[in-house]
């Protein structure tokens, strides 16, 4: 008798997970809510939520790979093995073979992180399942959820953007050289056998208001790359609240999720290529 009790509770208890959803507010936020301080700081919604996903991705690998990976992998080394190479196949042509080694594991990191959080806001409950109200019609809209998606918080993407450039800036600095990075947004880009000395001392202003402007683009950097996922994310959130969870959106907000992640890493590599790669165009050119 106490096992159909506690199955019947279980079973209410997800049916009641499952359909408060269609019966939640189309209207979401942007801001997260705060759900408790510590020393005065708020902890919000969106933050938990990543800490949870966090979590459970640590003990996810630690129990695919197991305490120590072996030499014949298992089936969930294995998965993690061909993440790790597709993804050092795709951005090694982009980075350049020197910057591959520092650039990978920031590159797994956001990807696995991002595409995760993405997909977080896609599990019944969440933004759907806090405090709120009845309206007249019975319909129950959640002002304060208790979990949200940590992407649709502009918050959140913004310290994703500041990590990848301070990324950015170590590794260029690193692999190419201050020199190197103020020779590729000042220097004078012509060949000067070719357009001659006095066109090449007449191109060096030009050169430079181009590097001022190329120093702008990249102070922006930050904010293009937060606010392209928050948006999309966030974007994602109010269709599928507005759509009522309906099957084909969640395959769209699934495409979606992944398509950011990728996204988001591809710009960081492109970023760090378009310095750090002209070392090795230079050997590839000298061994032909």
């Amino acid at each position: 008798m106490r096992i159909k009790k506690s199955s019947s509770l279980l079973l209410g208890f997800l049916a009641t997970t499952v359909l408060i959803q269609p019966m939640a507010s189309a209207a979401v936020s942007p801001a997260a809510e705060s759900l408790f301080t510590v020393f005065g700081l708020p902890i919000t919604n969106s933050m938990v939520t990543s800490w949870v996903v966090v979590v459970l991705l640590v003990m996810g690998v630690r129990s695919m790979v197991g305490k120590k990976p072996q030499l014949v992998p298992g089936r969930g080394q294995a998965i993690i093995e061909n993440l790790v190479v597709g993804l050092k196949d795709l951005i090694e042509p982009i980075v350049g073979k020197k910057a591959t080694p520092a650039t990978l594991p920031f590159v797994i990191g956001f990807f696995i992180y991002i595409v995760i959080q993405n997909w977080s806001g896609l599990f019944p409950g969440v933004g759907t399942i806090g405090l709120g109200y009845h309206d007249a019609e019975g319909y129950f809209h959640v002002t304060r959820p208790w979990i949200r998606p940590a992407n649709a918080d502009w918050n959140g993407t913004i310290a994703l953007a500041l990590i990848a450039m301070g990324a950015w800036l170590y590794i260029v600095l690193r692999y190419a050289g201050f020199k190197a990075l103020v020779v590729d947004l000042f220097g004078n880009k012509a060949d000067k056998k070719e357009v001659g000395a006095t066109m090449w001392m007449m191109l060096i202003p030009l050169f430079l208001f181009v590097g001022v402007i190329e120093v702008v683009s990249i102070a922006i950097r930050p904010l293009t790359l937060s606010v392209r996922l928050f948006g999309n994310i966030f974007g994602g959130e109010n269709l599928l609240h507005g759509m009522y969870f309906l099957p084909p959106f969640y395959f769209l907000e699934l495409l979606v999720g992944l398509v950011q992640a990728l996204v988001f890493v591809l710009l960081f590599s492109v970023y760090i290529g378009l310095i750090c790669n002209h070392g090795d165009d230079h050997e590839h050119a000298e061994q032909h």
